[in-house]
């Protein structure tokens, strides 16, 4: 993975959700698009859905990029708080990836918990013939984050770091609080 210019800030420890607002995401796809640009500007972005299409989209935009694609895999099993895993990511919908080959691409998701659906679909992506596949996401939270590694060995592109479960201001429980 290529280093980030600067470290993800990491927060303090609390007890509940950190609920994100729209200025949060709109900070953080700043600084994604800036330590995107870094290495040069991608030739096509893909969100993962659902998470992931909303900041691919802002990353998109700030970066000029106009090919956007999407991509659905998940593992959590409903949109509840710590909600469950699936042990493997589900993929639907990988036609929608198009053509890849030679291409440079950003690959973006909301958050990393494990990094096993970005890492996943990482792969699907580079088994399609891009040029380069680069990863980004909004958050990765560490309390699930596997020992012995460290989120920056395995994701390009970090906006911030956390030890908890992380709401977005597009989900619903974020109006619930």
């Amino acid at each position: 993975m290529s280093a980030s210019p600067a470290p993800a800030p990491e927060e303090a420890d609390q007890a509940g959700p950190l609920y994100l607002t729209w200025d949060d995401i709109g900070l953080a796809t700043t600084a994604l698009a800036q330590q995107t640009l870094a290495a040069g500007v991608p030739q096509a972005v893909v969100g993962i859905v659902r998470g992931g299409l909303i900041p691919a989209v802002w990353i998109a935009h700030r970066l000029g990029v106009h090919d956007v694609r999407t991509i659905e895999v998940t593992r959590t099993t409903s949109d509840a708080v710590n909600a469950a895993k699936t042990p493997l990511p589900t993929v639907r919908t990988p036609a929608s990836l198009g053509n890849l080959t030679g291409l440079d691409v950003l690959l973006v998701d909301d958050i990393a918990g494990s990094g096993t659906t970005l890492a996943h679909t990482a792969q699907m992506l580079r088994d399609l013939g891009p040029a380069r596949v680069r990863t980004a996401v909004l958050a990765v939270n560490r309390a699930n984050w596997p020992a012995g590694s460290e989120p920056h060995d395995r994701i390009d592109h970090i906006a911030r770091l956390t030890t908890t479960w992380v709401v977005f201001p597009w989900e619903e429980q974020h109006d619930q609080r």
